[in-house]
């Protein structure tokens, strides 16, 4: 190969910039012209596009969300605009493609796949929900946002005898909710995958106070439940004064962990290096602490990634 491209897709996350500029200057050590789609799976559609240097991914290793950036293109759902974007990529030359996102923006780097662009996936969505990885890019970094908030949220909850719900993403993977609800101390998490029962959460909090633990922090990820209604139920039933906090696009920025870096720059390093070897049609994954590949036939058709049960019995019983 001689020129491969790299696009980012979907939710932006940090450690999106790391992972372009170790796919560019992996490809330029390997004497391989990277080129940089803007706008995603758009740019393919609308032919966005710039030659990369080592100069063009200087000083954004610290920076948060995507340079590149990112946009929602319906064309892709369609078979035009996959023949559209494959004949433009065929076009510009681009012999491999590097896809950097969730899950959505692996379908479409599958689907490109399949009209004969040799491509790889690595994978970036907060959420944690991406299969065959036990962590994505920007996991870290979020859930150090999500701690510091809450660190902060305590020392009011603290002042103010008050209960706060704090909102997380995670629609349909727990994953941010949890973690954050062991490292932060948290009293409890609500999760799309295991039932919950608000009775008993109202239960246990009329306990503790009257055990002098006069305010709490609920965890909520999206998918269990809207945070406001959970607080307004626990008002109505024990009278608690109730704060809600959805923290929202707030996780998904800031500068990047140590830890998302390196994901980053390992992730790209060998997504290039597999590339060029021809192992493509893949995802680069991370089991323990090795760089293993997952054919994305395999990645798309598998549900999502699953929380890991002991982290869900961690949470409870360091609530008590």
């Amino acid at each position: 190969m001689k020129r491969i491209a790299v696009l980012t897709s979907g939710g932006d996350c940090s450690g999106m910039n790391a992972a372009v500029r170790a796919v560019v200057r992996a490809g330029l050590a390997s004497e391989v012209e990277v080129i940089g789609i803007q706008k995603g799976f758009q740019g393919l559609i609308d032919r966005l596009y710039e030659i990369m240097s080592t100069k063009s991914v200087s000083n954004i290793l610290q920076r948060g969300g995507t340079f590149l950036q990112s946009a929602r293109c319906a064309e892709m759902k369609t078979e035009a605009g996959l023949q559209l974007a494959s004949e433009n990529l065929k076009g510009m030359g681009v012999e491999g493609l590097i896809v950097i996102g969730g899950d959505g923006s692996l379908n479409g780097g599958y689907a490109i796949h399949r009209k004969g662009i040799p491509v790889i996936g690595i994978p970036a969505s907060i959420d944690n929900d991406i299969p065959f990885t036990d962590m994505s890019l920007g996991v870290d970094t979020a859930l150090n946002n999500i701690v510091s908030a809450v660190d902060n949220l305590k020392d009011t909850a603290s002042s103010h005898d008050r209960a706060f719900v704090v909102e997380t993403m995670g629609r349909n993977c727990g994953y941010l909710a949890v973690v954050a609800t062991i490292a932060a101390g948290a009293e409890y998490s609500l999760i799309p995958e295991e039932p919950y029962d608000l009775e008993k959460i109202c239960a246990d909090l009329r306990r503790r106070y009257r055990e002098g633990r006069s305010n709490s922090i609920i965890m909520v990820a999206e998918g269990a439940g809207k945070a406001q209604d959970i607080a307004d139920q626990i008002k109505d039933r024990i009278g608690f004064e109730t704060r809600v906090i959805v923290l929202g696009h707030y996780q998904r920025g800031g500068s990047p962990t140590v830890f998302d870096r390196l994901l980053a720059a390992r992730f790209g390093q060998a997504a290039v290096e597999n590339l060029l070897k021809g192992n493509y049609g893949k995802m680069v994954g991370l089991q323990a602490s090795n760089i293993i590949l997952t054919g994305l036939e395999k990645i798309v058709s598998s549900d999502h990634r699953e929380i890991d049960p002991m982290l869900a019995l961690l949470a409870k019983q360091l609530s008590i």
